[in-house]
């Protein structure tokens, strides 16, 4: 036991560039779904709690100022400034279960979309992380979207800018990179994936445009994969399951797979 303490240590020193020891302090995983449950809770009042908004909102603010990991003062105020985006976040799901009303015939009503639908889950807590993202808040914002990975099998980086009307169908497997930017009335299907393309020296491409843009009113069926920073799929356009794209499609084009029965769809 003594000489596997040793090697340990000896390790933590070794190791240090690519596994800190003893980092900053870091947020909580468990306190970081807490948070992400009483902001549903504000967000859609009565389906998941019969908690009142005042109680909800001070316990909010008990966890993002635990959460930042920021001195105090400027904590409090990120935290206030972020609460009172609530009502604007508010609105921009309610245009999401809009598009998943108007987009599933298989929805028995807006109520079971809110309640259920894994889709709206990972659009509400992308939609919470993302502001925290501009806010510049360390850590927590891809730990919220990395849980809501983990429940729904969706992963969204908050630093993605999605539009109003966005309509996840089904949804495992979908992947939308940090500097993705999407429209609105957009609709994406299961195992869809928005990325960059992999290249030696990834890190030397941090902070560019990476991943593609999607414009308004977009359909992109099930399999579908787009890379690259510089790929625009245009307005009005439907991309068939399992296309691979890696250079921009011009406004209300159809494309899919030559020679399978995929494209008698269009």
């Amino acid at each position: 036991m003594k000489s596997t303490t040793t090697a340990l240590l000896k390790s933590y020193s070794e190791l240090k560039d690519s596994i800190p020891v003893k980092p900053r302090k870091l947020p909580s995983k468990g306190e970081a779904a807490k948070l992400i449950d009483t902001l549903r809770n504000l967000l859609f009042p009565g389906y998941f709690s019969s908690k009142p908004a005042g109680k909800l909102l001070e316990e909010a603010e008990q966890l993002l100022n635990k959460l930042f990991c920021l001195p105090s003062s400027k904590s409090a105020k990120i935290a206030k400034e972020f609460l009172a985006k609530l009502p604007e976040i508010r609105k921009r799901l309610a245009t999401d279960v809009e598009a998943a009303y108007d987009g599933d015939p298989a929805a028995a009503d807006r109520e079971e979309i809110i309640i259920s639908y894994p889709g709206l889950y990972a659009i509400l807590v992308y939609r919470l992380a993302h502001e925290l993202y501009i806010f510049g808040i360390p850590k927590l914002p891809r730990i919220m979207t990395e849980h809501a990975h983990s429940v729904t099998g969706i992963d969204i980086h908050p630093g993605a800018e999605i539009g109003n009307y966005f309509f996840i169908d089904h949804g495992t497997g979908i992947v939308i990179g940090e500097t993705t930017i999407i429209g609105e009335h957009v609709k994406v299907y299961q195992g869809v994936t928005l990325g960059a393309l992999s290249t030696r020296g990834g890190r030397a491409l941090k902070g560019g445009k990476r991943h593609p843009t999607v414009e308004d009113y977009v359909t992109i069926y099930s399999g579908a994969s787009v890379f690259g920073g510089k790929t625009v799929i245009g307005k009005g356009s439907v991309l068939g399951s399992s296309v691979f794209v890696t250079e921009s499609v011009p406004p209300n084009s159809k494309l899919s797979i030559p020679g399978t029965k995929r494209n008698r769809i269009f």
